[in-house]
């Protein structure tokens, strides 16, 4: 496989997610807002995170060249949170998805990160629609997924939970 792209923002890097950034993606795993939002991914230790993103995440990236992305910081380096084109089972067109760590929160990463992907999305993986999943109580996200240009479609439950979810569509 060519190695994976990094992509570029005015302020960030959005490199796909390896086994190096498993000390991150532990962290961001379990920080409040994400068990609240996205739920508690039993992910609690250096290894259950490297296997998190060796099974879940790469796998992907492999197959299709896009999958989740560290969202890193150019003026210092910091890793800040994620975003990430998935390929769920049960949503028709790819699901954006993004998630930042606390103090990195309302500073205009996530949007920044999640447009370019969407860019990406219609130019370079040539998708023809981008979906995007939120809970009824996370109003943040539904702010960012229609500042994105996704509408509100449906309710939805993914196989396997009980939970209803908020599903946004756009056609690209």
């Amino acid at each position: 496989m060519p190695t994976p792209k990094v992509y570029e923002t005015e302020r960030l890097f959005l490199s796909p997610t390896s086994a190096d950034d498993a000390a991150f993606v532990l962290e961001l795993l379990n920080s409040p807002k994400w068990i609240q939002n996205i739920g508690d991914r039993n992910v609690h230790s250096l290894k259950e995170a490297e296997d998190y993103i060796t099974n879940r995440m790469l796998p992907q990236l492999e197959k299709l060249g896009f999958s989740n992305y560290t969202l890193i910081r150019k003026s210092d380096g910091a890793k800040m949170g994620s975003s990430g084109l998935y390929n769920r089972e049960g949503i028709e067109g790819v699901d954006i998805g993004f998630a930042m760590l606390p103090e990195f929160e309302g500073k205009g990463y996530a949007f920044e990160a999640a447009n370019k992907l969407m860019t990406l999305a219609k130019e370079e993986f040539k998708l023809s629609k981008v979906s995007g999943i939120t809970i009824k109580t996370n109003k943040a996200s539904q702010g960012l997924l229609e500042k994105l240009g996704l509408k509100f479609s449906k309710i939805i439950q993914l196989d396997g939970d009980a939970e209803e979810l908020m599903l946004y569509e756009l056609e690209l």
